[in-house]
């Protein structure tokens, strides 16, 4: 029997899981604010409003089996009255609550035993004794791509940053100097079954993600630390869905966790075409408790560029976009009419065939530094 399958958000990462819904024999139904939304063309039915408005979701919910997240800025106090009156949503409410404050966050992985950058919440400025130069400043909340993380370099310049967040509720974090940058995905049906994608290496940019190369290269003892870690969350949390985890390989070799996020996640967007299962195939599967698929890769590696904008503009960009793709590439375009600095606007997959990871890697960086430099020329 088909199921339906509601979401609350209609960007780019619902429009992934639409795209791959009738595979999965799910309807999906959409809550959305705006019909220009990426989603809105795919998707089985649109229940226009705020994500964050419950009387929206309460609509949405008269058409689903179950509702998950395409993002994180809901309103969890309100969609638990749904959920007292019998609404499905998966994550629970129970697993998002732990994760929404970045604070709360960093607190509740300190609980579980994971390895974490020393943190503290700002309230005074004595808060940042116990800190060195440079350190991390975060939004607690409603921070995505990159937005609301600063590294603050000197006293003078936090001192001339904070009054920007006048009010605003600030977590402090030890600057890492990594030796890379790692995410994993991770995923847990009802039941319990688990799967884990590859760790991938990722590379930022102003604390954007640009590309990702999987698989990266870890020692056994770190891919058990890996493992380990996410199978924590995912049980600790009793979660049901895709789990997106950002991580730190330190200079000694050792991993922390940075940050997570309870939905598909921009590193795992290799999975639709390198993966025998994508993570939003995986989601759907999740969340309407099937058994979940292969995590495998369909070749030896692959890298995923994002498409960011580059300027404000009205274009498709089609002529990049086949330039692109001539490169052997599978190419993403998320249908967005406007672009602007930093958008999202898009991502491009190709496979790697080389028969290392160190070999992937070095292939995977002048494949990624090619995109770009169409892209961005």
């Amino acid at each position: 029997m088909k199921k339906t399958v509601g979401v609350i958000g209609g960007g780019q990462l619902a429009w992934m899981m639409a795209q791959v819904a009738s595979q999965e024999n799910i309807n999906l139904v959409i809550q959305t604010p705006s019909p220009t939304d990426s989603a809105v063309s795919l998707a089985s039915k649109t229940i226009f409003g705020s994500i964050d408005d419950a009387k929206i979701t309460a609509e949405l919910a008269e058409f689903c089996d179950v509702i998950t997240f395409e993002n994180e800025f809901v309103n969890l106090e309100e969609l638990q009255t749904l959920a007292d009156k019998g609404v499905t949503f998966y994550p629970r409410l129970s697993s998002l609550s732990p994760l929404l404050d970045k604070y709360e966050q960093r607190c509740f992985l300190q609980q579980q035993g994971l390895p974490t950058p020393h943190f503290k919440a700002y309230e005074s400025s004595s808060d940042f004794d116990n800190f060195s130069f440079p350190l991390v400043l975060k939004t607690r909340r409603h921070g995505y791509d990159g937005q609301g993380t600063i590294i603050i370099k000197s006293p003078s310049e936090l001192t001339s940053i904070l009054p920007k967040f006048d009010n605003i509720p600030l977590l402090i974090e030890e600057f890492v100097p990594f030796d890379r940058e790692l995410a994993v995905i991770g995923v847990r049906n009802p039941l319990g079954e688990i799967k884990i994608y590859p760790v991938v290496t990722t590379y930022q940019k102003n604390q954007v993600c640009r590309w990702v190369i999987a698989p990266t290269m870890l020692t056994t003892s770190q891919q058990e630390t890996i493992n380990s870690i996410v199978q924590t969350l995912l049980i600790s949390l009793d979660y049901v869905g895709v789990l997106g985890i950002e991580l730190f390989l330190t200079k000694k070799g050792d991993i922390l966790v940075n940050e997570t996020a309870p939905r598909t996640h921009n590193s795992g967007h290799y999975t639709l075409d390198a993966c025998v299962t994508s993570q939003f195939a995986m989601q759907l599967q999740a969340v309407t408790g099937k058994k979940l698929g292969s995590v495998d890769l369909k070749s030896s590696g692959a890298v995923m560029v994002n498409l960011l904008g580059f300027e404000n503009a009205d274009s498709d960009y089609e002529e990049k976009r086949e330039e692109i793709m001539r490169l052997g590439t599978f190419v993403h375009w998320y249908g967005k009419n406007e672009s602007r600095l930093g958008r999202k606007l898009g991502h491009v997959t190709m496979l790697l065939d080389e028969d290392t990871p160190e070999k992937n890697q070095e292939k995977g960086k002048l494949i990624a530094q090619q995109i770009e430099s169409i892209w961005y020329s």
